[in-house]
């Protein structure tokens, strides 16, 4: 997914309106006792977690940014893209993982949320079951093939309407077969491209749809520091900044993190994932 700043208001402003209707799910029993979670398309963890309850008629719900009073927090997320047809191109040499950012996330020892398409987690198993088993981080959908939800996204081919769901399902079975044992059920559009049609395609699954509100501007980027200004600049309590997890579009992300995340922290900001902004959120705005 590799994204543009002048699309982002747009894109913003749609799913400001449309996860207007989001609230944190606490399904209950007769009796007030928690009720069993409902299962997303992967398997899910020991303790169900928490979503967006879905628009009207079932519509997908979407999760910009935490809440602004919550505290200094902020969630970092990476993308790990791969189009289903880069096949070629991997095998060619280039490299759509980035296993030096995951090592500088560890040795900083922050916690991130991966979006990893169902395509990349083919590529690499080893990095998606260890990025899956690591406490550290969480891994959550990014579609299979990283083909767009809508037309017209940034050059991406389009995914047709009635694969939508398929393509979805098909990157948590993809996620569970390199070995990634717990997939949350969030899902990251393509671009960030999404509307109505495509929010409604994938009603019934139980995936809570995950914006941002800050972009790192690190896709094709050479300038590290242009980008740490970006994110820095940005930043406020609740945030959610979209970076990339791919060297040959994105090489200068590790770079990125080990300059923003000592100085946020030095800010007061503490890191967490995206299902700890969702868990303090009533309405994914």
């Amino acid at each position: 997914m590799f994204t543009h700043v002048r699309r982002i208001t747009a894109l913003c402003a749609l799913g400001a309106a449309l996860a207007a209707c989001g609230t944190v799910k606490a399904p209950r029993a007769a009796g007030g006792a928690p009720a069993a979670p409902t299962a997303p398309p992967s398997s899910a963890p020991p303790s169900s977690p928490p979503t967006l309850t879905p628009g009207p008629g079932g519509l997908t719900p979407v999760f910009m940014n935490g809440p602004r009073t919550g505290g200094k927090t902020v969630a970092l997320t990476f993308d790990a893209d791969m189009t289903a047809d880069q096949g070629p191109r991997a095998a060619a040499g280039e490299h759509f993982d980035n296993p030096e950012l995951i090592a500088a996330l560890r040795d900083l020892k922050v916690p991130a949320t991966v979006f990893m398409t169902g395509r990349w987690a083919e590529q690499y198993p080893a990095e998606a079951r260890s990025i899956g088993g690591d406490p550290l981080f969480e891994v959550a959908n990014h579609s299979y093939s990283h083909y767009a939800f809508t037309a017209d996204c940034y050059g991406l081919p389009t995914v047709s309407a009635d694969r939508m769901r398929s393509d979805v399902e098909q990157a948590y079975s993809s996620l569970r077969k390199a070995g990634v044992p717990h997939p949350m059920p969030y899902f990251r559009f393509p671009g960030g491209c999404y509307d109505r049609q495509s929010l409604r395609a994938l009603s019934g699954l139980g995936v809570t749809a995950v914006q941002w509100d800050v972009v790192s501007g690190d896709a094709f980027a050479t300038d590290a520091d242009a980008v740490v200004r970006q994110v820095l600049d940005g930043v406020k309590p609740g945030s959610v900044v979209v970076m990339h997890c791919t060297r040959s579009a994105a090489p200068t992300t590790e770079r990125v993190v080990r300059t923003i995340v000592p100085e946020l922290r030095k800010r007061g900001f503490r890191f967490v994932k995206v299902s700890a902004l969702i868990s303090q959120t009533g309405t994914g705005r």
